[in-house]
């Protein structure tokens, strides 16, 4: 059975992305949470991932250590984790990958966590472009494929790809357009995403990097962790 080794599920939304998509298509696995350590954890993730980062997959002797190359590695075994159709596949394939290496701003002003909600001090030109560019990538799938979800009516590696932006919109109390809103609603409802995030918030762990972040953008209005 496949290894699934991830971060602290309040934080790490890297690790969100393989773990839901496998959650919710009934991809067995077995789930190894190894928490972030203060200050770094370089050296304790390099026993498994040969970057020092999660997530990784370890199947046997074959590592697979990052988040569209587990999709990739997945979809060999399990074609439902791509769209069937080959432009939607296609599309799905391009707009994972954007996320993936693109949204610096959402990144960086709206880190990962589960836990609480934050009152942003402004949204600057760089943090509205990227949700921008979210809205119109949002509304192209749904529109061009049908939905609900993103490239058609099947949950794919594309909607798990952009499952952090929903938790991220919600946190931070961003909005974007009705239609865009509902889908995100639909990513949150999904019980892979209720199972992460109760689990995140029975979390005892804190990490100050990533607690630190929140404060240089906004002010946290709620916090619902243990």
């Amino acid at each position: 059975m496949y290894q699934l080794f991830i971060g602290n599920k309040n934080y790490s939304s890297w690790s969100l992305r393989p773990w839901l998509l496998a959650t919710q298509l009934d991809i067995p696995f077995e789930e190894e949470l190894v928490p972030f350590d203060e200050g770094g954890s370089w050296e304790k993730f390099r026993k498994f991932s040969p970057t020092g980062l999660v997530p990784c997959l370890v199947d046997g002797d074959i590592t697979v250590w990052d988040s569209l190359a587990i999709a990739e590695y997945l979809y060999e075994s399990f074609p439902q984790v791509w769209p069937q159709d080959r432009q939607a596949r296609a599309w799905a394939r391009s707009a994972a990958a954007e996320m993936h290496s693109g949204f610096s701003a959402l990144r960086n002003q709206c880190s990962m966590n589960c836990g609480v909600t934050v009152a942003l001090r402004e949204v600057d030109a760089a943090l509205q472009k990227n949700l921008d560019r979210v809205e119109e990538l949002w509304l192209q799938g749904l529109t061009r494929f049908g939905g609900p979800y993103l490239a058609g009516a099947s949950f794919t590696a594309v909607d798990a790809f952009f499952a952090p932006v929903a938790i991220r919109l919600r946190g931070y109390q961003l909005s974007l357009g009705e239609e865009a809103m509902a889908y995100c609603e639909r990513l949150l409802a999904l019980p892979g995403m209720q199972s992460w995030v109760a689990d995140a918030l029975r979390e005892t762990w804190r990490e100050s990097v990533h607690d630190a972040e929140l404060e240089m953008f906004g002010t946290i209005v709620e916090d619902r962790r243990a």
